[in-house]
C-alpha cells in the first residue's frame, strides 16, 4: 500500500526484454534505499513493482505481460522520468489517500491552464471509470495523490500547486501526455459491496439505505 505522496523521482535507465515480459532498471540519486530489501514494493509512476535487484541508487523490477497490457510501461523508453514512492509503514503519515499501485486505466491530458502560481490540468475521463470519480474526491495520477476539483461528462480537472509540480513529473506534462490513473480504493470496494446478483439481490447485505442509516451518506 502507498499514500500517493511522492518521495523522489527517478529515471528508467534500462529495459530488458524477457519474452512477453520485461525487466526494468530505475535509477534515482534522491530516493533513500537504506530500508529497502529484495521483495519490497516501490510504486513507479503509480505502478506497484517488486524489487528484484538493488544497489545504492537503483533497483530492478519485472514487469509482467499483464502489467504491460494495462499500463504505459510498454511504451516507455530509457530516459523516462518516474515518480517513486516506497511502500507505506504503519507509522507513515497518511498525507494523501490509500493507494494500491494497481492502475485502473490510462488518461490523457487535454488542456493545461495557469491559475496564479498553480496550474489547472484537464484530463480525459475513461467511460468505464467515470462513476468512481467525484468532485473533491481523490484520484492518483502517475502515483501522485490529487483532488478532483471539477468534473464533466468526459473530463475532470486537477489543480497542481507549485510544490507538487516541482517534486514530481507532473511539471513535464503537456496536452496529449498520457498518465496512469488509479481511482479511489474505497469507491472500488464500495461498488463491489453494493453489487447485485442476477436476481437483483445485494450480494453482501450492504445497501444504500444501510449506509445512510449508519451515517456514511
Amino acid at each position: 500500500m502507498f499514500t500517493g505522496i511522492i518521495e523522489a523521482t527517478g529515471q528508467l535507465s534500462a529495459i530488458q526484454q524477457r519474452g512477453a515480459d520485461i525487466t526494468v532498471t530505475i535509477h534515482s540519486q534522491s530516493l533513500d534505499f537504506y530500508d529497502v530489501k529484495l521483495g519490497d514494493s516501490i510504486a513507479s509512476n503509480g505502478v506497484c513493482l517488486t524489487v528484484t535487484r538493488l544497489d545504492k541508487h537503483s533497483f530492478d523490477a519485472d514487469v509482467s505481460s499483464e502489467t504491460l497490457a494495462h499500463t504505459l510501461f510498454g511504451q516507455y523508453k530509457t530516459g523516462q522520468q518516474i515518480n517513486l514512492e516506497k511502500a507505506m509503514l504503519p507509522t507513515t503519515r497518511m498525507g494523501g489517500h490509500l493507494v494500491s499501485g494497481h492502475v485502473d486505466g490510462v488518461s490523457r491530458v487535454t488542456k493545461i491552464e495557469a491559475s496564479g502560481r498553480a496550474r489547472h490540468i484537464w484530463l480525459t475521463l475513461p467511460t468505464a471509470l467515470a462513476h468512481y470519480i467525484a468532485v473533491k474526491g481523490s484520484v492518483t495520477i502517475d502515483g501522485v495523490s490529487l483532488t478532483v476539483n471539477e468534473l464533466s461528462s468526459d473530463a475532470f480537472r486537477l489543480t497542481i500547486v507549485p510544490h507538487t509540480a516541482e517534486q514530481t513529473t507532473i511539471s513535464q506534462l503537456k496536452a496529449g501526455s498520457q498518465v496512469h490513473l488509479e481511482v479511489d480504493l474505497i469507491a472500488r470496494y464500495l461498488e463491489r459491496l453494493l453489487s447485485k446478483d442476477n436476481n437483483g439481490n445485494a450480494n453482501s447485505g450492504v445497501s444504500m439505505a444501510l449506509l445512510a442509516q449508519r451515517g456514511f451518506l
